[in-house]
C-alpha cells in the first residue's frame, strides 16, 4: 500500500483526488487548516483513521512531524489561495501561502526522501500571451499569485538539479465541481455567481464580461494525476478544458440554471479589473503522456453544482484583510 500526503485535502482538487486515492488502495494522508475548503468535504474514512492533519503549512515543526511519523512515498502539493485579482492587494499572504508554505513542504520531501512531489501550479504563471497556452511557452506572470507559482516551479527544477528531488508540475485551469468554495467572493467565478444566485443577488461581472476562459470538471483530472506517481519525471502538464467560452455566455448560463431552481437572479457587470483578457490551454502533451481525456459538459457541470449548493448549509462569505487598499476596487471595498 502506497503512502500519498495530499496537502489542501479539504479543497476542490484535494477532497476528490483523495476519495480516488482510497478507491484505488492508497493509504492517503490529508492536511489543511480549513481557511478555504470544508472538514465535511474530506473522506470520512481519512478522518477516521486519524490521518487528517488541521494546521497550516507555514508550520514548519508541526510538518515535519507528520513527515516523520507517515514517511509518505508521494506528494501531492494543492494548498494554496488561488485569487489572482485579489493576490495584489494581499501580496504578504499570497507569498506565505502560496510560496513559503510551498518551500516548507520541498523541504521535507528532500529531508524525507520522498519518491516525487506532484505540484499544482496554475496557467497564472503564462500571464498575457496568445491562447491556447503551450507549456513551452516562457512564463511571464502579472500578479503575485502567478509570481509565486512560477517561484515554486523554478525552486522544484533546483531542487531535483541538487537533492534529485522528482517532481511533476500541473498547471490547471478554471477548475469546477461540487465541493467548491462557492463562499469565497475572490474567487471561483461559477461559484460565486451560485451563491450570489442563492442569495437573491445579481449574478455579478467584472468588466463588459467578453474575457474567455475554459472550464473543467474535476472529474476527469483523477486517472491522469494519479499516472504521474511513476511516469513523466519532471515535465509539466496543462489540463484543463479544451473548449472555451465569454464570460456572458456562461454567466447567462448560470442564470438560465438558477431559473430552473425557482431563482431568479439578474446580471449586472461592474468595473474591470487587472486581469489577462483571454486565457485557456493547449492540452495535447497531458493527452498524448497521460491519457488526459476531457469530457465536460459545462451546462451539466454548473447544474449539478447548483443542486449540491442548495443542499448546503449556509456559511459565512470570507472577506479578506487588505494589505493595500489603494486602488482596490469598490466591489471588494
Amino acid at each position: 500500500m502506497k503512502k500519498v500526503l495530499v496537502t489542501g485535502i479539504a479543497g476542490l482538487l484535494g477532497s476528490h483526488f483523495s476519495t480516488h486515492l482510497l478507491n484505488q488502495g492508497y493509504e492517503v494522508i490529508g492536511i489543511d487548516n480549513l481557511s478555504g475548503g470544508y472538514e465535511d468535504y474530506i473522506d470520512k474514512r481519512i478522518i477516521e483513521s486519524g490521518n487528517f492533519y488541521n494546521f497550516d503549512l507555514l508550520q514548519a515543526s508541526q510538518l515535519d512531524e507528520v513527515f516523520k511519523k507517515h514517511n509518505p512515498e508521494y506528494v501531492y502539493h494543492f494548498a494554496a489561495y488561488a485569487a489572482e485579482g485579489l493576490s495584489p492587494f494581499i501580496r504578504n499572504f499570497n507569498y506565505n501561502n502560496n510560496l513559503i508554505s510551498s518551500i516548507n513542504i520541498i523541504n521535507n520531501c528532500i529531508n524525507y526522501n520522498v519518491n516525487k512531489v506532484i505540484f499544482t501550479s496554475s496557467m497564472a504563471v503564462y500571464g498575457i500571451g496568445t491562447p491556447p497556452f503551450t507549456e513551452d511557452q516562457s512564463p511571464s506572470p502579472v500578479d503575485p499569485y502567478g509570481i509565486a507559482k512560477y517561484a515554486v516551479e523554478l525552486d522544484l527544477e533546483q531542487a531535483f538539479d541538487q537533492f534529485g528531488l522528482k517532481y511533476n508540475i500541473i498547471r490547471p485551469h478554471n477548475v469546477i465541481g461540487t465541493k467548491q468554495n462557492i463562499w469565497d467572493k475572490y474567487r471561483n467565478v461559477i461559484g460565486i455567481w451560485i451563491r450570489e444566485s442563492l442569495a437573491g443577488n445579481p449574478i455579478t461581472i467584472f468588466g463588459d464580461g467578453t474575457q474567455k476562459r475554459a472550464f473543467s470538471d474535476i472529474q476527469f483530472y483523477m486517472k491522469p494525476f494519479e499516472l504521474l506517481m511513476t511516469t513523466n519525471d519532471c515535465e509539466i502538464f496543462n489540463i484543463g478544458a479544451d473548449h472555451e467560452y465569454e464570460l456572458n455566455d456562461i454567466a447567462t448560463l448560470v442564470q438560465k440554471i438558477a431559473n430552473e431552481f425557482g431563482y431568479n437572479p439578474e446580471i449586472k457587470h461592474l468595473e474591470p479589473r487587472h486581469e489577462v483578457k483571454d486565457a485557456y490551454c493547449n492540452h495535447d502533451k497531458a493527452k498524448n503522456a497521460l491519457g488526459f481525456e476531457d469530457k465536460t459538459n459545462i451546462e451539466s457541470t454548473i447544474r449539478d453544482m447548483f443542486e449540491w449548493a442548495v443542499k448546503q448549509p449556509v456559511r459565512e462569505t470570507k472577506k479578506m484583510e487588505y494589505e493595500v487598499e489603494k486602488n482596490i476596487y469598490s466591489f471588494w471595498k
